[in-house]
């Protein structure tokens, strides 16, 4: 997530007991949004730990939200969560990895990330997803989660591990990591960036393969389809989500503006690592209310198997109706473009 004080990381480490989850071959799972098709592959899943992150959620309140059980949460209240690539394929052959996960050898603060030697490439490979096939590389934000598969080692260095994409950073998000920006609301910070960015995103600048781009982007747009950006602020000063709106069908890739579905209900629960909480509440609540009751497919970037589904209203809040989304299952290579 974010470099951290050796203090610090020591108590993440006593804090966050989460067990992981069989993911075998990354469970790469398809669906059909209109002309486009998302395909996820899951890096890691893990249940429980959960106050290290969302110290609001704790497990009598995720205990209180019946509806996560058993796709989110277990009885006991320990929730679930992933690290997902997602891969956007639109027409014209343009192939959009999103938000790269933790990779590989790479010294992190949490022992699930630390010096990690999976073999996540070869679970994309048997998906149909190379890197070489990858047209854009998009971060919804800079946070250690979301950049990791930007580069992989060779031979000792750094390198782009999508040697043929841009990869697409949000100006605002860049200029306040790289500018010494640190996680965490003012007064309580809890840690700059400085050896994730060494590793993960100054070897994309330093190949030229980069791209500062503005909060409403657009990636991709012909007849049916248009795939942009939108701002999702909160839980950092750039952050943005991707969305997809093709041939009559709606999508949004979330990023961390959503960590996990009790959000839905519980919408105040937030990050410790939330730059603004007012503001990351106020964008939950803004997305919730425009897609309560519509067919938008939410693909949350960590939320635990089935991954996505719509939202709908929940007594005085919202939930996440997942069973809604298996009408756009695909197969690998049904899907059409």
């Amino acid at each position: 997530w974010i470099s951290q004080p050796q203090a610090l990381r020591i108590s993440l480490q006593q804090e966050a007991p989460s067990r992981m989850i069989e993911t075998p071959n990354g469970d790469p799972q398809t669906w059909q949004v209109g002309n486009v098709k998302v395909t996820r592959v899951i890096e890691m899943e893990t249940i429980g730990g959960q106050e290290w992150i969302m110290p609001k959620a704790t497990r009598d309140v995720a205990k209180s939200v019946d509806w996560l059980f058993p796709n989110f949460a277990d009885q006991k209240g320990r929730m679930k969560f992933a690290i997902q690539l997602m891969v956007v394929d639109a027409p014209g052959n343009v192939r959009i990895a999103i938000d790269t996960c933790v990779g590989n050898d790479k010294k992190r603060p949490l022992p699930n990330w630390d010096m990690r030697t999976a073999p996540f490439l070869a679970h994309c490979a048997m998906a149909g997803i190379t890197p070489e096939s990858i047209t854009h590389v998009y971060c919804t934000h800079l946070h250690t989660d979301h950049i990791g598969w930007n580069t992989m080692k060779v031979q000792g260095r750094w390198v782009p591990t999508f040697p043929n994409a841009r990869y697409l950073f949000g100006k605002r998000e860049f200029e306040f990591w790289t500018e010494g920006g640190k996680a965490g609301a003012p007064g309580a910070e809890e840690g700059s960036l400085d050896e994730e960015l060494a590793d993960s995103i100054q070897p994309i600048v330093d190949a030229g393969l980069h791209d500062l781009v503005e909060f409403d982007h657009v990636l991709f747009h012909d007849s049916t389809t248009k795939i942009y950006l939108r701002p999702t602020l909160g839980h950092t000063p750039g952050h943005t989500s991707l969305m997809i709106e093709s041939a009559g069908s709606r999508a949004i890739v979330t990023g961390d503006c959503f960590h996990h579905p009790i959000q839905f209900t519980e919408i105040a629960v937030g990050s410790r690592a939330d730059t603004n909480p007012e503001q990351a509440t106020k964008t939950r609540e803004q997305l919730l209310g425009e897609f309560s009751g519509t067919p938008t497919l939410v693909f949350g970037t960590h939320f635990a198997r089935p991954t996505c589904g719509v939202v709908v209203p929940y007594k005085k809040s919202y939930r996440l109706d997942t069973e809604a989304a298996n009408a756009f299952l695909a197969t690998l290579n049904d899907a059409k473009l």
